[in-house]
């Protein structure tokens, strides 16, 4: 595999929600591995960042909600691609509050989806730039991203 020398821009979601003071996300299985990761994918023509981060979270989490289109950090990683290279990817991730999940969703058949602590999701994830974002996300700033689901919530 060798790598493509483009990096490319993705937005995902991140599904938040809060149970007894606590704040869970919620994960997705990548459809080649299984590994645990945010919904996420390109953005396309016409769509912003955040526009696009929660489509994903609808075709590939099955929910929906208030997204906050300021983002909440980034990370980067390698995207295998089908025809044999990687490309690099820059993720940006925003928090979005959930209201909705539904029972069917377009990827239902090809993916699982699991509620986590964020303690729990950093050590769950199958990416290291991710879970950096994720262990970020814990420690320092888990009352503020509380404060935005909550704000979300009742907006």
């Amino acid at each position: 595999m060798f790598f493509n020398i483009s990096t490319i821009q993705q937005a995902a979601a991140l599904p938040l929600r809060a149970v007894d003071g606590e704040l869970r996300v919620l994960l997705v299985t990548a459809r080649s591995d299984g590994r645990w990761l945010l919904p996420k994918g390109w953005i396309e023509d016409g769509e912003t960042p955040a526009r696009s981060a929660a489509r994903e979270a609808f075709e590939e989490a099955g929910v929906t909600g208030r997204l906050d289109p300021r983002p909440v950090g980034a990370f980067r990683y390698a995207k295998s691609m089908p025809q044999g290279y990687a490309v690099r990817s820059h993720v940006t991730v925003f928090p979005l509050a959930v209201h909705e999940e539904l029972d069917d969703w377009p990827e239902e058949a090809e993916r699982t989806r699991e509620w986590f602590a964020l303690d729990g999701a950093r050590d769950a994830v199958g990416d290291r730039g991710l879970a950096r974002l994720l262990k970020r996300l814990h420690r320092r700033e888990a009352d503020s991203l509380r404060l935005v689901v909550e704000n979300l919530a009742s907006a």
